[in-house]
């Protein structure tokens, strides 16, 4: 094994096997967790480092043609470094989340193989090392969102969460399958899935996207993100900025050739992608709840990127998944910060929070304002690159795209404009909703978002040159036109005048009937739906099932039984003793026969003589006769 081999090995080992020991040591490891999990973490942000100026690959056998090949590529190498930059920041954040009653080692444990589970996911040069990372990332985000398993709320929507995504899933075992067949063991590759046969191609593309928006909470997966904020906020931080939630978006910019060569895939993903940023954006602004606003604007703005990959923008696509992992990240570490002191997630009970802590106060600001989409934030300048691929597409996209924007603004500045409210009084009757409040922020906390808002400053540059320019030699899209100078003019004013007319709006509910507002509320009716069209005929086919087996098939089989054991016996009565018979018949006959053969035996001798002359006489007869 070659040193580059090594490397990305360790990369992926490291968390995987330190994250399995802490979750099956259990309560025993309990203080060790936090400072093992947070040296881990920051030893694979070296290796990451490492692997992004390296690119390493790496194989081994798994069976016969089919190994399991990884490797760090431009885009890869982008993704390792903010993986693991962000499982850091959001572990080193909850350290003081977690009290000494919780069971520690098994969050930070799962937290590491989450983490390891999205390198490999990453990492996959093929199909079937793809589905690997991914099944594993679905398993340990339902064990995370369901960590707080005596809460019955907590546990079902960790149910919801993983069989959505796993219905959507299916998608990529139908990918895998249909490249098998349209190229061969080789066309599994993920940079050869474009070259599978004829209408192989358009079925591994359709596997691929359901697959990719599922993952991603995309239109009309959605829904399941809602239920997830029940999870602890680090999960929350972790999944929504830069592991699950941001898979589908990476794996759909990773197979963008194969989504050009569809014909079709591209506009598919792209208008999905935008009607998804609009949607979820109104879902956003309708949000009283602060968890319940960020993660629909995490299914926004991840829309923004699933659009970008459609229209073929993978260096905006990409900048802008980097930008909103620090992003998201830094607001749900806030928000739960806030969760913890005051013990609630409401936007009520929020009010003037954001002066309680003036560190995480100022922090949240930041994310806000650059969720927001503000200049000179970073989420302003890669948004630009993104809507400007847009542009290229079709101008009804780049408008649609526009007025997401505008959106991203509206549910931003309602977010900052409770917390910034005055100072509010120690208690409140809005506290404690949600659980006890400590009414002190972690200190451990601190420090992650500082980092975190600086880097939705620094992160920027990456939009300009010449970051830029470097940034699109190592994803090899060198030669593509940026925005014009007008183009971030419109986008930065028009999230401006939004942002400001939103912060005028104040907390006032939106204009529109109230079952209007409710509908958006609940997020469009997406779970209702889902549980009608999807859920209820399925358990209503699975009960048909279940009477067929048990009064058809059951009951045939019951019969059959019934009538061999009639047959059985009535061979016992017929047959058997025929048989029977015959054979007692037969000794019968044998003993007379032996007791016929028995007479002459007298012990006479004079018998015997007379026996012996009759006997000859007999012969003497006979020769006479036949000579």
């Amino acid at each position: 094994m070659s040193g580059a081999d090594g490397l990305l090995w360790t990369l992926i080992a490291l968390p995987l096997v330190a994250g399995t020991a802490l979750a099956v040591a259990g309560r025993a490891a309990d203080r060790i967790a936090a400072p093992v999990a947070v040296c881990v973490a920051l030893g694979d942000l070296g290796l990451a480092l490492t692997a992004a100026l390296r690119h390493p690959h790496a194989g081994a056998p798994l069976v016969a043609g089919l190994p399991v090949r990884l490797a760090v590529d431009g885009l890869s190498g982008l993704m390792v470094v903010t993986v693991t930059a962000v499982t850091l920041a959001v572990l080193a954040s909850g350290v003081g989340e977690f009290g000494a009653a919780e069971a520690r080692a098994r969050y930070f444990g799962l937290m590491l193989v989450f983490a390891a589970s999205m390198l490999v996911t990453v990492t996959a040069v093929s199909l079937p090392v793809l589905l690997m990372g991914w099944e594993v990332m679905g398993a340990t985000s339902w064990a995370l969102i369901g960590y707080r398993w005596r809460d019955p709320a907590g546990v079902a929507a960790a149910d919801t969460a993983f069989l959505t995504t796993r219905t959507a899933d299916l998608g990529l075992y139908l990918a895998a399958g249909a490249a098998l067949a349209g190229g061969g063991p080789a066309g599994l590759d993920l940079a050869r899935l474009s070259d599978a046969a004829g209408p192989w191609r358009s079925v591994v593309t359709a596997g691929i996207i359901v697959a990719a928006l599922g993952k991603s909470a995309q239109l009309p997966f959605s829904f399941w993100l809602s239920g997830a904020m029940r999870g602890p906020g680090p999960v929350s931080a972790l999944l929504h900025s830069a592991t699950m939630v941001a898979a589908g978006a990476y794996l759909l910019l990773r197979t963008g050739p194969l989504l050009e060569a569809s014909g079709w895939g591209g506009a598919a993903v792209a208008w999905t992608g935008a009607a998804t940023a609009v949607a979820l954006g109104l879902v956003a602004v309708a949000q009283t709840d602060l968890k319940q606003l960020l993660a629909a604007s995490s299914c926004a703005q991840i829309g923004f990127m699933v659009m970008a990959a459609g229209a073929g923008g993978v260096t905006g696509g990409t900048l802008q998944l980097i930008a909103h992992a620090a992003t998201k990240s830094l607001l749900f570490l806030a928000a739960s910060a806030w969760l913890t002191a005051l013990g609630t997630r409401t936007l009520s009970g929020l009010s003037g929070a954001a002066r309680l802590h003036r560190t995480v106060g100022a922090a949240f600001t930041v994310g806000a304002l650059c969720l927001a989409g503000l200049p000179p934030l970073s989420l302003w300048a890669t948004k630009d690159l993104l809507l400007a691929s847009a542009l290229g597409r079709s101008p009804w996209l780049y408008v649609t795209g526009l007025t997401a924007v505008v959106l991203s603004a509206a549910y931003s500045a309602k977010a900052l404009w409770f917390v910034l409210r005055p100072a509010p009084a120690r208690d409140r009757p809005e506290y404690d909703t949600e659980r006890r409040g400590t009414r002190r922020f972690p200190p451990a906390a601190v420090a992650p978002l500082v980092l975190l808002a600086a880097a939705c400053v620094a992160l920027t540059a990456t939009a300009f040159p010449p970051v830029r320019d470097a940034v699109e030699r190592v994803l090899g899209t060198t030669g593509r036109a940026g925005p014009g100078a007008w183009e971030a003019a419109l986008s930065g004013a028009v999230a401006l005048a939004s942002a400001a007319t939103a912060w005028v709006w104040g907390g006032r509910a939106l204009p529109l009937p109230p079952s209007a507002r409710a509908w958006a509320e609940q997020w469009l009716g997406l779970e209702r739906s889902a549980r009608l069209l999807v859920v209820r005929p399925v358990l209503r086919l699975a009960r048909l099932s279940a009477v067929l087996d048990d009064r058809v098939l059951d009951r045939a089989v019951d019969g059959s039984a019934r009538l061999t054991l009639r047959l059985a016996r009535g061979t016992d009565r017929v047959v058997e003793r025929a048989v029977d018979g015959t054979v007692t018949a037969v000794a019968a006959g044998a003993r007379a026969l032996g007791a016929l053969a028995r007479t002459p035996q007298t012990g006479q001798l004079h018998q015997y003589l007379s026996q012996a002359a009759a006997a000859f006489t007999l012969l003497a007869v006979v020769f006479v006769l036949v000579r």
